[in-house]
C-alpha cells in the first residue's frame, strides 16, 4: 500500500503513525517544514514551497481562505511532480486546516482521502464568545466564522474517512460528516511519561541563582505552548495572590512562550504574559513573587522531569482543542486541577481522575489547589486513577497506534 502524508509542520500529529506504517508500506511525505531532512526515519520527505504571498488589502473575510488556497496550490504542483515520478498513493492522510489537500483528488482521483479532524469553528457554543472579558464586537462574526470553515468544508465534501482525537472535538463537525469520523487519540507514550519519585529538576531562580527541586518540594505546574487567555493563563495568574498566601512554601512553575497560538493578539504590542503580570504583581509581595518562575519553552525531557516533580498540575482551557500536555501530566500520575469545560470532561471525571473547577473562578481554583496540597493521600489517589485511565484508553503502543493503523487499513475497504 502506498501512503502519502501531508502536513505543513510534519511530523506533528503523525510522528508515531507514519514511521510504524513505513515498516510495512511505502510511505512518503509532503511538507513545508524545511527543518526535516530528505529522509526522516526511513521515510522520503518531499518539500513544497509557496508559489506566492497573500494579496495586500484583500477582503478581511477571506484572508484565511486565500492563504489556504495558496498552500493548496503549492501542494498541487508538488503532487503533480510526484505523479510524474510514477508515485500514485492509495491513501492520502492530511490535516485539512491549512488547505494543503484541497486539490489532491484532482491529481489522484482514485486515492482515498483521510483527514485529521481537529476542530470545526462555531460562532457560538465553543471557543468564540466563551470568555466575556474579551468580547468580539464584529457584527459580521457569524459570517466570518462560516467563511473560516470554507476550506474544511471543501475537503469534507471529498474525504473518505476522518480521525479526531477526542469525542468533543469530533462533535464540533457538522452532523452529516460525523459518521465518517473515528475518535482515536494521537496516543500518549506511557513508557516515557511515567512517575519518577527520584526526579530532580534544576533551574535558575528569578534571582539568577541555581535552584534544585524534587518531589520533596511543593511544586505547582502550569503548562501552555504560549501563555494566553485561551488556555486560562489570566485566570491562573489571578489565583496567585491568594494561592501564594495560602501556600508559603509552594513554588509556581509556568511553562510557555510569549506568543499567541489561539485567539486575538494582545493590545498595544504587549504579550499576554506581561499584561497579567502587571495586573497581579501589585498584589503579591516580593518574597512571594520570588517563588513564581516563568520557564519559557522547555526541551521535552526537561518538561517530563518538571511534571515528574510536580505536586499538582493545573490545566485550564476554553472549549477548544485539548492539549497533549494534560494527558501527558495524567500519564505521569500528576494530581490535576482543571477547568470544567467540554474538552476537559472527555478525560477528567471530577473527583475520579482529577478535580474540576469553574474556568472563571480564580478564587475557587486557588482554594481547590490548596485543599489538595493539604491532602497527599487524595493527590496520590487522583494521580493513580489518572495514569490508569491513560493506560486503559490513551496508551500509544497498546491502544492508540493499533487503532490508528486499523483506521488507515479500513480506508481502502
Amino acid at each position: 500500500m502506498r501512503i502519502l502524508f501531508i502536513h505543513q509542520n510534519f511530523p506533528a500529529q503523525f510522528k508515531y503513525l507514519a514511521p510504524v506504517l513505513a515498516q510495512s508500506h511505502e510511505v512518503r511525505v509532503l511538507t513545508l517544514n524545511a527543518r526535516l531532512p530528505a529522509n526522516w526515519q526511513g521515510i522520503p520527505i518531499n518539500h513544497y514551497t509557496l508559489q506566492r504571498a497573500s494579496t495586500k488589502n484583500i477582503h478581511p473575510w477571506i484572508i484565511d481562505f486565500e492563504a489556504q488556497v495558496i498552500r493548496g496550490e503549492a501542494v498541487l504542483y508538488a503532487a503533480l511532480n510526484l505523479r510524474q515520478q510514477d508515485f500514485t498513493p492509495d491513501i492520502i492522510i492530511a490535516h485539512p486546516g491549512w488547505g494543503e489537500s484541497l486539490a489532491l483528488k484532482d491529481v489522484w482521483p482514485k486515492a482515498k482521502l483521510g483527514l485529521y479532524c481537529e476542530f470545526f469553528y462555531h460562532a457560538e457554543g465553543a471557543d468564540v464568545g466563551f470568555d466575556s472579558e474579551f468580547p468580539n464586537t464584529d457584527p459580521a462574526l457569524a459570517s466570518r466564522i462560516r467563511l473560516k470553515n470554507t476550506n474544511t468544508l471543501i475537503q469534507l465534501s471529498t474525504f473518505d474517512a476522518g480521525i479526531s482525537p477526542t469525542c468533543w472535538q469530533a462533535s464540533t463537525f457538522p452532523e452529516m460528516f460525523r459518521n465518517k469520523i473515528s475518535v482515536i487519540h494521537d496516543g500518549i507514550d506511557s513508557s516515557v511519561l511515567q512517575p519518577n519519585l527520584s526526579a530532580v529538576l534544576s533551574l535558575k531562580a528569578n534571582s539568577g541563582d541555581a535552584l534544585t527541586l524534587s518531589k520533596k518540594d511543593e511544586i505547582i505546574t502550569f503548562v501552555n505552548r504560549n501563555l494566553e487567555p485561551y488556555r486560562g493563563y489570566h485566570i491562573f495568574m489571578r489565583s496567585l495572590p491568594i494561592l501564594l498566601k495560602q501556600r508559603p512554601n509552594a513554588r509556581i512553575l509556568l511553562v510557555g512562550g510569549e506568543g499567541t497560538s489561539y485567539g486575538a493578539k494582545p493590545p498595544d504590542q504587549k504579550s499576554w504574559k506581561a499584561i497579567f503580570i502587571e495586573e497581579v504583581r501589585p498584589h503579591i509581595s516580593n518574597s512571594d513573587w520570588s517563588r513564581v518562575h516563568f520557564l519559557g519553552n522547555l526541551p521535552y525531557h526537561h518538561f517530563v522531569t518538571l511534571l515528574q516533580c510536580s505536586s499538582l498540575h493545573v490545566y485550564l482551557t476554553y472549549p477548544f482543542v485539548l492539549s497533549w500536555s494534560l494527558l501527558e501530566a495524567m500519564s505521569i500520575g500528576c494530581a490535576i486541577v482543571a477547568s470544567d469545560t467540554s474538552p476537559v470532561r472527555d478525560v477528567i471525571t471530577d473527583n475520579e481522575t482529577g478535580r474540576l473547577v469553574n474556568f472563571f473562578d480564580h478564587k475557587a481554583l486557588a482554594d481547590e489547589i490548596s485543599l489538595l496540597l493539604d491532602n497527599p493521600t487524595e493527590r496520590q489517589r487522583l494521580g493513580v486513577n489518572a495514569r490508569a485511565l491513560i493506560l486503559e484508553k490513551y496508551d500509544l503502543k497498546t491502544i492508540c497506534l493499533p487503532k490508528q493503523i486499523k483506521w488507515v487499513e479500513n480506508i481502502l475497504k
